[in-house]
Parts: structure tokens; sequence; C-alpha cells
């Protein structure tokens, strides 16, 4: 079941992914036409730096998790060569709560900001007046399933542990090989 769960979040992940980029996508094309318009005639769509910084905040929120399966968050990864492979998982592993309990502590904080905005009506200082929960709310749900992500990542990684399977965890939660890497690059 947890394994199921696990494809099925990675699948989601894909998507939100996809929504982050065109969002960035989009603001590209509008922030082109804002240049376009005032160059060629004097002419300003107004608030498309506003909207691109949110669509930026949103989008790579919405992209965490997917960057989480992929092993393609940085990691500083200097000791790890000179501790014993059998230790390995349990410090993949240390290393994965750690970051969820960043992200948690962000994700609670982010939650704190929204709820303060909500009950405010809080809009941006801009002349766009952009009620804030607009793009908070997206922002907060990107960084839960972040959080939501890594747990289920350290759930899957401990049962894998459990059965000995130290080359399943390390696919999971490790640090990616160099051939890993290579292939990624060249496909």
């Amino acid at each position: 079941m947890l394994e199921r769960l696990l494809t099925n979040t990675r699948t989601l992940s894909l998507w939100l992914t996809w929504i982050g980029g065109t969002l960035i996508v989009l603001s590209a094309f509008l922030v082109t036409a804002e240049v376009f318009l005032r160059k060629l005639f004097n002419l300003s769509i107004g608030g498309a730096d506003e909207i691109s910084g949110y669509a930026f905040g949103v989008a790579t929120a919405l992209a965490l998790s997917y960057a989480l399966f992929e092993r393609a968050h940085i990691r500083v990864d200097a000791l790890l060569g000179a501790i014993p492979k059998v230790l390995h998982g349990a410090i993949n592993l240390l290393g994965m709560l750690l970051l969820v309990s960043f992200a948690l502590v962000i994700v609670y904080n982010v939650w704190s900001m929204v709820g303060d905005t909500l009950s405010n009506g809080s809009r941006s200082i801009t002349p766009m007046r952009v009620p804030l929960a607009i793009p908070q709310i997206p922002w907060l749900l990107g960084w839960a399933f972040f959080v939501f992500s890594g747990l289920l990542l350290c759930l899957v990684a401990l049962r894998r542990m459990a059965k000995g399977d130290h080359a399943g965890t390390q696919d999971l939660i490790g640090v990616k090989s160099l051939d890993e890497q290579i292939q990624d690059e060249t496909v």
C-alpha cells in the first residue's frame, strides 16, 4: 500500500511541477509582452513583475516534491564516504528527516501567515492590490505537499530498511551515484 501511495505521490509531484513550469512560461510571456509594449508603444500592462514573482514562488513550492523524488536537492555529503556503508541508510534517513523538519517549520509559519492574511484581508501594496491569499495558498499547498512527500519517503525507506533492502533505500533517499547522475544528464 505504501509503495502504491509513493508511486501516486510521485506522479502527482510531476503534474505539480508541470503546472509550476507552465506558470513560469506564462509569466515569461507576460514579461516579454510588457517589454515590447513599453518599447514599441510606450504602454504598460502593469503588474507583470508582481505576477511573475508570485508565479515563481508558487512554481518553486510546487516543484519541491518532484526534486525530492528525483533526489535533485543539493546535499553536502563529504563525510559520507568516510562512514561505513552499513550506516548510509540511517544517515540518509536522518538527513531526510532533518529536511522534512525544516520544511515543517516553514509550513507552520506559512500557515500562520495565510491565516493572518485571510483574517485581515491583506492585499499587496502595489497598484494591483492583489489579495495576498491568492498566491500564498498555493505556495502553502506546495510546501505542505513537500512535507507529506518527505514523510512518505521516510516511511517507505524505514520499511525497506526493515526488510533489509538497502539498495532500495539508497535508490529512494540516498545520494545519486556518479553513474546515475551521468545517466540523468545524457537522457
